[in-house]
């Protein structure tokens, strides 16, 4: 029973990785991405958080201040809730490579790193949430989708342990 039971946790990681998408797909897809332009100025957002089965479970939207100083990005992000709430979050960016970006911010565990390829930006990161009112933390597969100067779409994934637990969906444009 021990074997079966990790034979199908391995056919399950073959599953997942077979299904992933390679960056590399979008490196001749325009105009070329640029965080540092992208995000430089005042910009909003809208998005949708649903859970493993696809159900939204909250809407939110969020104003977002970017600056940079050379290789040295500040993306000061506050968010509003469908339910009433609030949040900050303020990330610290650091192009580290002509294609490469790091981030950091209170609630993501150690660093979010993230490479660029075309109009598309894919990076990961741990980052801590609270679910009913308790601590959880969640491992982001962040995919950005430059549409054109102005506008963006994010697509993530949020796992737990390596399954799926939910997707978030966000337009992000510049104001």
């Amino acid at each position: 029973m021990k074997r079966l039971h990790l034979l199908f946790i391995s056919l399950m990681a073959l599953a997942v990785v077979g299904c992933s998408t390679s960056l590399d797909t979008y490196k001749n897809v325009e105009p070329h991405l640029k965080l540092e332009a992208f995000f430089n100025g005042e910009l909003e957002a809208y998005g949708i958080v649903q859970d493993y089965s696809g159900e939204v479970i909250q809407r939110f939207r969020v104003e977002l201040v970017g600056s940079w100083e050379g290789n040295e990005g500040v993306l000061d992000e506050t968010f509003y809730y469908a339910d009433g709430s609030t949040q900050k979050r303020i990330w610290y960016l650091t192009k580290t490579a002509p294609d490469r970006y790091e981030g950091r911010a209170s609630d993501v565990e150690g660093v979010a790193e993230g490479k660029v390829a075309g109009n598309t930006l894919n990076w990961t990161y741990v980052l801590n949430i609270e679910l009913d009112g308790e601590p959880f933390a969640v491992k982001l597969d962040d995919w950005l989708y430059l549409v054109d100067e102005d506008n963006m779409i994010n697509r993530t994934q949020m796992y737990k342990y390596g399954f799926n637990v939910g997707e978030i969906t966000l337009y992000i444009g510049k104001k």
